[in-house]
């Protein structure tokens, strides 16, 4: 049985075949060095997310919010922030389906999804589309679990803007609300173990992994 998150889908949407090796045949694309600032801001952003649901306040970024409070249950949101864990869901297969969240609201008994993303740069116009799939999942995950949520999502960018004389950073930072489509996620999970559960796929035209394996044989 198969055990899949956004971050390993996001791998079928590149391409195909590098998913099905990951999962088939135990051959993972090379790891590239990841840089810990911006982990460290992650949980930074979490910790201060958290002062405010002890407080029962909103913080600043989403005070103009109507109607929603921050999700109290911090025993619950830690479980559900690690990645190992997670929301999880199991298909009739038996297949594992987990993703790990940032932070959620609650309006009208209805959960919502905030996903925290930091950038060094500002937002184009496109930006928020690139993280459609895993809010979808999200959702679909929290739905799976007899959770009702809305059909819209939050996120929340950071990019730095200038640093004070005192050297702190200045951070900008957008909301954007993005609507959520459970069908979405319900299509990348039915592609995803058709896929796994078939012949090799063909790999996708600009995958660079694939060029290069093609290379070195």
């Amino acid at each position: 049985m198969y055990k899949l998150s956004p971050s390993n889908l996001q791998i079928l949407k590149d391409c195909p075949r590098c998913f099905w090796l990951h999962h088939n045949k135990n051959i993972k694309r090379p790891e590239s060095a990841f840089p810990s600032l911006p982990s460290g801001i992650d949980r930074a952003l979490k910790n201060y997310f958290d002062s405010y649901i002890k407080k029962n306040e909103l913080p600043q970024e989403i005070k103009d919010l109507e109607g929603v409070k921050l999700f109290e249950d911090l025993d619950k949101l830690k479980e559900w922030r690690n990645a190992f864990k997670g929301i999880r869901w199991t298909d009739k297969k038996g297949n594992l389906f987990h993703g790990a969240i940032d932070n959620l609201l609650v309006k009208d008994n209805k959960l919502i999804v905030i996903d925290y993303k930091t950038r060094g740069y500002p937002l184009k116009e496109d930006t928020p589309e690139y993280y459609q799939d895993q809010i979808d999942i999200y959702n679909l995950l929290l739905r799976k679990n007899n959770y009702s949520t809305e059909d819209y999502s939050y996120l929340i960018f950071y990019h730095p803007e200038r640093f004070e004389s005192d050297g702190r950073a200045v951070f900008n930072i957008n909301l954007v609300k993005l609507e959520v489509s459970i069908e979405n996620a319900e299509q990348i999970f039915d592609q995803a173990i058709k896929i796994l559960e078939g012949k090799m796929p063909d790999c996708a035209e600009e995958c660079v992994y694939c060029k290069w394996a093609k290379k070195i044989k």
